[in-house]
């Protein structure tokens, strides 16, 4: 009884000790051209709900996340029909100095 105890105990250490595993920083971009998440230009995708969604496409990954307004409130602003995508998304596009 007492070898199954610490054969118990040293289970959930093993456990919790793999619950430590550092994250991942995800504003960067891991292919072939790594850059800042910052340093492409995203598009807008139109949820068939009518919403948008923030995408970028570089060709080998693809980054897209829900345009939300300072409340946390979707934003569904109707510049194109749903299941579109607008905007210069595609194979990473940099960001324009002249915006």
């Amino acid at each position: 009884m007492k070898s199954a105890k610490i054969i118990a105990v040293l289970c959930a250490a093993l456990v919790l000790a793999a619950c430590d595993v550092p994250k991942q920083n995800k504003t960067v971009d891991r292919g072939f051209d790594s850059k800042h998440l910052s340093q492409l230009k995203a598009g807008v995708w139109i949820d068939p709900n009518g919403c948008d969604h923030w995408i970028i496409d570089d060709g080998v990954e693809g980054y897209l996340s829900a345009r939300l307004d300072k409340y946390g409130k979707p934003v569904c602003s109707g510049i194109a029909p749903p299941n579109t995508a607008t905007g210069a998304y595609k194979s990473g596009s940099p960001v324009s100095d002249t915006i």
